[in-house]
């Protein structure tokens, strides 16, 4: 149990949030309202995958939401030429991986500081998306916003494929030999590679895979909406480092899981809701998400002392 006591300790939060919310905001379980609030975030939670895996090999990456942008900026530009879904889905995948890989070619290879790294890339993609798109909406065309299926219909699949792909990163985090290096790089690099294991690579496909998640979590947030936002990924990127740290993900690396991270996620997903049923203002919500590190890394500080 005390292995796990950070992830009980948020799913207690998240408990007591939803039941003041049940006893003071009844109206927040309204059923639609409730599945539409639920949808929006699985792209936050793909995008909290990746990123969680970064943080386990003891990097970080706060081009996050640039990456998110301009990912979904090139799909949503394939899909309006006409292109079929699948081909915009490919192309946002690729061009994650390029960004991606980008930042792992200067973190992994050259040994460059991710944050230095990541935010130097997060202001030129930013800017760039800026100066090439001007803050322009851009419509799709049919048939692109949910699938092409009813509202009900495009939710479910967007819920049942983020699940999925949770479902089969927790797994192969602790059963494939792949998810073994990516623990055992964060853990001790050095001892990995006495070990036989090459952590540049090991860091390098990280931050590609990361790459690639946003691109997938891009899709999801397109196809939710009747037109791509250029800015769409602000402010993701404190999001999803805050579910991974909250839900229990060492931010000096090896140690971490999936489940933690989606208890996170939800706890912090709600805060928005819960501040808006309570009168509050909503720009609290990014300054509960930063106190929110800030506590658990004090935790986690606190933690690596007493041993």
């Amino acid at each position: 149990m005390r292995k796990y006591s950070r992830e009980l300790t948020v799913a207690a939060a998240l408990a007591l949030l939803l039941s003041a919310l049940a006893i003071f905001a009844p109206n927040f379980y309204e059923l639609q309202p409730l599945l539409s609030r639920f949808t929006s975030q699985m792209p936050a939670l793909v995008a909290a995958i990746g990123i969680t895996l970064v943080i386990i090999t003891r990097q970080i990456d706060i081009s996050l939401g640039a990456q998110f942008s301009v990912c979904g900026v090139v799909a949503g530009i394939v899909a309006a030429a006409g292109m079929p879904l699948g081909v915009a889905v490919l192309a946002a995948v690729g061009t994650g991986i390029v960004l991606g890989a980008f930042n792992g070619l200067l973190v992994a290879w050259l040994g460059l500081p991710s944050i230095v790294v990541t935010l130097a890339t997060m202001v030129t993609w930013n800017e760039a998306l800026r100066l090439w798109q001007q803050g322009r909406l851009m419509p799709l065309p049919e048939g692109i916003q949910w699938f092409g299926m009813s509202q009900a219909s495009g939710q479910g699949v967007v819920i049942g494929f983020s699940i999925m792909l949770l479902l089969f990163f927790a797994w192969g985090m602790r059963n494939l030999a792949a998810g073994r290096y990516v623990y055992a790089t964060g853990t001790d690099a050095e001892a990995a590679r006495l070990a036989g294991i090459n952590p540049k690579l090991t860091t390098f496909a990280v931050f590609a895979l990361m790459g690639a998640l946003a691109g997938i979590a891009a899709v999801l947030n397109m196809v939710q909406s009747p037109q791509v936002q250029p800015n769409a990924g602000d402010g993701l990127e404190l999001k999803v480092i805050a579910a991974a740290v909250v839900g229990g993900v060492a931010i000096t690396g090896g140690r971490g899981n999936l489940w933690g991270v989606l208890l996170g996620l939800l706890l912090l997903a709600n805060v928005n809701p819960a501040l808006t049923h309570f009168h509050q203002p909503p720009y609290w919500e990014r300054a509960i998400q930063g106190l929110v590190i800030l506590l658990a890394v004090v935790a986690d500080g606190l933690r690596r002392g007493k041993k």
